[in-house]
């Protein structure tokens, strides 16, 4: 009997660590490339697979949400990501957020303890030969970002990103604080209310913070979807409000009223000891992060027990260099996944690293490779990467402007779960033909 072809998959991210389990579900063999520890990122903290660096959580979900026909789609196709997800979700009102650590290890343990995977822990500096996914992730090094520039004769694009710090939860105070949803939803997040005259000193506080940034770094571009407190706070003394500080459906069981802004936490991990704070990205020096933190009240003696960091995302212009089924342009059988590929966003490196994966395989298989239909979210996610204008081409979440509307009188939550449900039921038709056909 002859042996199944063997894949590389060049890092063990949530795109590298779903494009694997694509490949050993279709019955081949993987070599997973991961240079952590040897050669660790500016972001990372660990050497498991599938560490979420920045927040805990995969976005919203259900079928109102855009990132929950997504979430939806993975599961039906049997994703390890979502599989870990739902074993260790912790509560988080209308988002799916995970226990990090739980999350990971479970994740490193099917990958490593599968037959099929041999795992090898180096740093990548060459594209490697084709049947391959490159899934390397935000924080690419810097000899295969080269290499792909050499071999691509195009630039990288990058943006700047950033974690949120997390703070011991025995430090809240939850006299001044109090557990609460956003318009009645379930009491998963921890609030810290503030007047306006309390909102004006954290302000004060937030806007004197100095910055941790390299000289290299001068000037930065942030994607939208993820910008530092400190900037949304350089954009105007309001832009906090409207942003994660918005105090919008929230009500202070106290005063029966809502504040005028608050600061929500959520939790980091199954026992509720771990709280991040929610849209305080940052990019601060750590001393200054704490005095911001120990601002807000009921945060005053707050321990962080880990500080947020800024780092430099590196992706492709994907419009020019892929293709809708993820494959390079220039480099066939190469197949590029996760942040590297133009998306933003945990879930959405997960899909794009199924496809990846599903396709490399198909492709070591004598089979064509496919893409998913456009009313799929993951569908016009990669149909978006591959027909974007590149001049100004920046990472892409999944949203529901990617998808054909629905031409209706119907409100638009009502709208927005007719597309969900139309999409999913493309998407699971869509595997069923191609599993016939494989």
């Amino acid at each position: 009997m002859r042996e199944s072809p063997v894949i590389t998959v060049v890092g063990a991210g949530l795109a590298g660590a779903e494009a694997t389990w694509s490949l050993v579900r279709l019955g081949l063999r993987v070599r997973l490339l991961e240079m952590r520890p040897v050669k660790m990122t500016p972001a990372h903290h660990t050497e498991g697979f599938a560490e979420l660096v920045c927040s805990n959580s995969l976005g919203g979900e259900g079928p109102a949400n855009a990132k929950g026909l997504l979430q939806a789609e993975l599961r039906a196709a049997g994703s390890l990501i979502m599989e870990a997800a739902e074993r260790f979700r912790v509560p988080a009102g209308a988002a799916l957020a995970v226990d990090r650590e739980q999350f990971s290890a479970y994740i490193t343990q099917k990958i490593s303890s599968h037959p099929n995977v041999e795992i090898v822990r180096e740093e990548v500096t060459d594209i490697p030969e084709p049947v391959a996914v490159l899934a390397t992730g935000p924080l690419t090094s810097d000899a295969l970002a080269e290499a792909l520039r050499r071999r691509l004769g195009e630039n990288f694009l990058y943006f700047y990103d950033a974690a949120a710090p997390v703070i011991l939860g025995e430090t809240i105070d939850m006299e001044k604080c109090f557990r609460g949803g956003r318009f009645e939803q379930s009491p998963d997040y921890i609030n810290c209310p503030m007047t306006e005259e309390e909102y004006r000193r954290f302000y004060e506080v937030l806007t004197q913070a100095r910055q941790h940034t390299p000289h290299e770094w001068e000037n930065l571009r942030f994607f939208e979807g993820c910008i530092p407190i400190e900037e949304l706070a350089r954009r105007g003394y309001l832009t906090p409000v409207f942003g994660p500080l918005r105090p919008v459906g929230i009500v202070d069981p106290r005063t029966g009223k809502e504040p005028f802004a608050v600061v929500q936490l959520r939790q980091e991990d199954r026992e509720g000891r771990l709280w991040s704070l929610v849209g305080f990205q940052t990019g601060l020096r750590w001393p200054d992060q704490k005095k911001v933190v120990q601002s807000i009240p009921g945060l005053e003696n707050a321990e962080i027990v880990r500080y947020g960091v800024m780092h430099r995302n590196t992706y492709l212009n994907a419009p020019k260099l892929i293709r809708e089924t993820l494959e390079l342009k220039d480099v066939s059988g190469v197949f590029v996944a996760g942040v590297l590929a133009g998306v933003e966003g945990y879930i959405e490196s997960a899909a794009t690293g199924f496809l990846a994966g599903l396709n490399a395989g198909r492709l070591a298989l004598g089979l064509e490779p496919v893409v998913p239909p456009p009313e799929s979210m993951l569908g016009a996610l990669v149909r978006f990467l591959a027909t974007a204008e590149p001049k100004n081409f920046q990472p892409m979440s999944a949203n529901w402007g990617l998808v054909p509307a629905i031409e209706s009188k119907m409100d638009k939550r009502a709208k927005r779960e007719a597309m969900f449900h139309r999409g999913l039921a493309a998407f699971q038709s869509w595997l069923s033909q191609i599993q016939s056909l494989a």
